[in-house]
């Protein structure tokens, strides 16, 4: 087996559980506030938005750091660093002895993330141009598993061992992904630079800065639209459902049928732009999935919202993996790390504004407005991409 494809399991091992790492907090998390001494309905609420934010923009503030670390040191060592601190930090927060020292290592869990980073751009580095669609395509759905998972698994362990345990699991799970990246991934990594490069010297040496812009932008409007409907998505379900009792229930079928459809339609759509290139799966499916948000604000049960949400995740399961290949297209290996890392912290901001933005805009303008914006922005998105990526990279392979 070519070492890219052993490094590729490896890698999406730990990314899956990276991502469960991630989300598996979200449906307990204020049960444990609670648990820990906080009995006010408003100070719960209030702490779990800070304990669950917290953490996605402090990544997005690390993530280029640690990209940075990746091409100075290696990826492999950012790997180990990355899955034993989340091990250890995950596995301490089922000791917290209150809200603060909660909010703390959740603060720390931001800080030392930059696994996803580092695994991408390990693929990305030693994955041929031929295959690097298809690698890229298939470990980009690691997180989307481990992320629809996560929430599951939390609850399912809390319900049936105690809130505690969850965070003991995870740590766990994180223990055997630095365990089998060590034993497993395989990197030669060779130091280009003595002194590491200052920000504008990197910025000088990235030859497309445009494109390179836009891809960083287009990952930002995919993460807040996957992620603007989830403040409201249980509300709405119950709403068209008329049945409070299950909401919970069909709600986590409806969030899980995008993410289903992404795990079934990212390889396949990466090895299609291996072939066709990837700025076009990129322009057509911002433009699908732009049109699918539309009918989701008409849907009239549940049942047709989990379908609509099937085909979304059909349709964007061609943007992340596509931006990262373009990415990798046109940046140097040597600057890949730092490239990455950007990209994952616009990743990060995109998941935090995604969901501040679904909240605010439902509760001013109503939950269809919600679709209707989010579908706006998409296609605006499209329409830039067609301007900035798709009529340049169409006339760069003419002129080939």
């Amino acid at each position: 087996m070519p070492i890219w494809k052993r490094n590729l399991f490896v890698c999406w091992f730990g990314m899956f559980v990276t991502g469960i790492g991630m989300s598996q907090i979200a449906p307990i998390l204020p049960l444990y506030i609670k648990q820990l001494g906080v009995q006010d309905s408003g100070s719960i609420t209030q702490f779990t938005g800070i304990a669950f934010g917290i953490t996605f923009i402090v990544s997005a503030i690390f993530s280029p750091i640690w990209g940075i670390a990746a091409d100075k040191f290696g990826r492999k060592p950012m790997l180990l660093r990355a899955s034993l601190g989340m091990a250890i930090v995950i596995g301490s927060m089922g000791f917290a002895h209150n809200v603060y020292e909660l909010i703390g290592l959740r603060l720390l869990q931001g800080i030392i993330t930059g696994y996803s980073t580092a695994c991408t751009t390990l693929i990305a580095t030693q994955t041929d141009k031929e295959h690097s669609g298809w690698a890229l395509g298939t470990l980009s759905t690691a997180n989307i598993s481990g992320s629809l998972l996560g929430p599951t698994l939390g609850g399912f362990i809390a319900e049936h061992f105690g809130l505690q345990n969850s965070f003991f699991v995870t740590g766990g799970l994180m223990l055997v992904a630095f365990i089998t990246t060590l034993l497993f991934v395989k990197e030669t990594f060779t130091r280009q630079h003595k002194h590491a490069p200052r920000m504008k010297e990197v910025w000088s040496s990235i030859p497309q800065k445009g494109l390179t812009i836009t891809m960083f932008i287009t990952g930002l409007v995919l993460t807040i639209a996957m992620y603007s409907i989830e403040p409201i998505l249980t509300v709405y379900v119950t709403q068209l459902s008329g049945n409070a009792r299950h909401a919970a229930l069909i709600a986590g079928i409806t969030f899980s049928a995008s993410g289903l459809a992404n795990i079934l339609a990212a390889p396949r759509l990466g090895k299609l732009s291996d072939r066709i290139g990837a700025h076009k799966i990129i322009f057509v499916s911002l433009i699908v999935a732009g049109i699918i948000f539309i009918p989701q604000a008409f849907v009239s049960n549940p049942w047709e919202l989990a379908g609509l949400r099937f085909l979304l995740g059909l349709a964007a399961a061609g943007l992340s993996p596509s931006v990262n290949t373009l990415l990798k297209k046109i940046t140097p290996d040597t600057l890949t790390g730092r490239v990455f890392g950007f990209n994952q912290a616009a990743t990060y901001l995109g998941a935090f504004t995604g969901s501040v933005f679904g909240g605010q805009v439902a509760g001013w303008f109503g939950f269809r407005a919600v679709f209707f914006m989010t579908s706006g922005l998409l296609l605006l998105n499209a329409l830039w991409v067609y301007q900035k990526v798709y009529r340049t990279l169409n006339k760069s392979s003419q002129a080939a």
